[in-house]
């Protein structure tokens, strides 16, 4: 606001009203915006780094599956239903605690937090939320997937006190599969479509038995790596994002490859299934939704600072 207006708003005001003290207001409302202005940039900038740093990371250790596992998690135990912050749940960088890396869901991520922990150190001003969210979008772009229109600005939750209670996660083998799948990501505000286009990130991965349950030890997509050998994927090239988990589960020609209940129902269920088999014909649709979807998951339950978040692009 201009000086001359600050003046005047004060004059007709009808209070005393000193020049020299409209200055001041004027230079500390200028030091304000610039303080502001300076610590968005100083935001912008380190997640910027952080971001290069992850790819790095990507490069070196082939972690994909694991980070883009990490941004889910923290982000899926959101609750439409209860409006308070933080006990809604969601992208809020709870999953550092270890109360909440215990979740039977989580079993393995205490591996993903110690990957990017260093990175989390270099830049102070990148809060874990918005760290677990970035590492996740860019390992699916980076594995040849989807630009994701990603904000930043989450806050942290401060104390195990404040993690969700376990049990919020879906589950691999439910006994009703599509009523669970609605169970968990209806609760999330998540329909029908983003519940298969996200399935579809299961492109990237593997299942390992001593941590889920689920799949073989090793298969002949595994057994060398990269990373720790075994497991068993849901596609042959599980580092690359692609539309081929949709067309493996609907096929299940290969018994190397995965195929668990809340995949199989995918093309069962009537409603799932008319996305299902648009996204194993057409991949360029189910980049288009699947980038839509991971962003929306990504901002469940976050709060931010600045309220509208910013933008890296």
């Amino acid at each position: 606001m201009a000086v001359h207006h600050l003046l005047r708003r004060g004059i007709s005001g009808g209070s005393p009203f000193h020049p020299l003290r409209g200055l001041l207001l004027v230079s500390q409302e200028l030091g304000r915006r610039q303080a502001s202005s300076a610590a968005a940039g100083d935001a912008v900038a380190e997640l910027r780094g952080a971001r290069e740093d992850v790819k790095q990371l990507l490069k070196e250790k082939s972690c994909h599956p694991i980070l883009v596992r990490l941004g889910w998690h923290d982000a899926g135990t959101y609750d439409k239903n209860i409006s308070e912050w933080p006990k809604c749940g969601g992208a809020n960088g709870s999953l550092r605690f270890e109360i909440e890396l215990k979740h039977a869901a989580n079993a393995g991520l205490v591996n993903a937090l110690k990957l990017i922990q260093a990175i989390k150190d270099k830049y102070a001003c990148v809060t874990y939320a918005d760290l677990f969210q970035l590492a996740s979008a860019t390992a699916v772009e980076e594995a040849g997937g989807p630009k994701i229109p990603m904000i930043y600005g989450r806050v942290d939750v401060s104390a195990p006190e404040q993690c969700p209670p376990e049990g919020r996660l879906p589950a691999a083998g439910p006994p009703s599969p599509a009523e669970h799948l609605r169970e968990v990501f209806y609760r999330m505000g998540l329909n029908d479509k983003e519940i298969v286009a996200l399935s579809g990130a299961h492109t990237l991965g593997r299942s390992r038995p001593e941590r889920s349950g689920w799949g073989k030890p090793e298969t002949k997509y595994t057994k060398n790596g990269p990373g720790a050998p075994g497991g068993q994927s849901w596609t042959s090239q599980w580092l690359k994002f692609d539309n081929s988990y949709f067309k493996h589960v609907k096929e299940r020609r290969d018994e190397d490859l995965l195929v668990l209940p809340t995949d199989a129902v995918l093309f069962e269920d009537p409603s799932f299934k008319i996305y299902a088999e648009k996204y194993a014909e057409d991949q360029d649709t189910f980049f288009e939704d699947y980038a839509e979807a991971h962003a929306k998951l990504s901002n469940l339950g976050s709060k931010f600072d600045p309220p509208k978040g910013v933008s890296l692009d």
